[in-house]
């Protein structure tokens, strides 16, 4: 992190700068067996993908409201700094019918249709393929996002960049509320790596998943139901992955 770091958008552009090649997300799903690591750099160009998605196609604007139905997983956490990235409140779990545009999971969709505005669907498929029948009325993001441009070049420092769980933070506020939190999750800089195995619909989530490992310089090994797996099990993963941290 930066001192001049204001938005998560910024959080991300200065851990490109310092080192794009390491790791930032590594994600499981202990249903479907299923790893993916993003580097720094791999994450920043599904980000930008995303915002390019957003702001071209979708039209979305600084201060429109993206509802992103979706579970703890990377493509979740490319949505969130792709929202950041344009200036859109990434509403998380939030009233599709109160918001611009929805970004749902094979699971939320019947609930998505509930927004007036564009509506995206992701497959969580591994690595990160489509839908085999896409649903009527959404666009597959894994269909839409490969063609958009690798880099976004217009970021947004706007005030409002996120609201979960009822509470709504400022860019900034994200950013201060995630530094403060790497401390207490004993994340102590580059080489730090937390597991998470939280859910993305609290601030506790998303600061462990996501946001106070990249303002930190650490990286987060993202795990979706890891309930599945056994002490032994996960013992081991943190001993392969090299985790510094534990939440769940």
């Amino acid at each position: 992190m930066n001192a001049t770091d204001r938005t998560p958008a910024d959080l991300l552009t200065s851990a490109l700068a310092a080192d794009p090649g390491r790791p930032l997300v590594t994600f499981y799903d202990d249903a479907t067996g299923e790893r993916v690591e993003l580097s720094v750099a791999t994450f920043a160009n599904w980000v930008a993908k995303t915002a390019n998605l957003l702001e071209g196609d979708l039209s979305v604007e600084p201060g429109d409201r993206v509802a992103l139905l979706l579970p703890a997983h990377w493509q979740t956490a490319v949505w969130l700094l792709a929202c950041a990235s344009v200036g859109a409140v990434a509403d998380v779990a939030g009233d599709p019918a109160a918001a611009d545009v929805v970004v749902s999971g094979p699971d939320t969709l019947e609930a998505a249709r509930a927004c007036r505005g564009e509506r995206v669907a992701l497959a969580l498929r591994p690595l990160g393929g489509r839908f085999p029948q896409p649903p009527q009325g959404f666009l597959d993001y894994a269909v839409e996002v490969p063609g958009q441009g690798d880099r976004f070049t217009s970021p947004y420092g706007g005030e409002s960049a996120l609201i979960v769980a009822g509470a709504e933070f400022s860019g900034a506020e994200v950013v201060q509320k995630a530094l403060a939190d790497s401390a207490e999750l004993d994340l102590t800089g580059p080489g730090s790596r937390l597991l998470s195995g939280l859910p993305y619909d609290t601030w506790e989530g998303l600061s462990a998943g996501l946001f106070a490992p990249l303002a930190s310089g650490g990286s987060v090994v993202l795990c979706r139901n890891l309930e599945r797996l056994d002490e032994g099990a996960l013992a081991k993963r943190i001993e392969s992955e090299k985790v510094t941290a534990v939440r769940r």
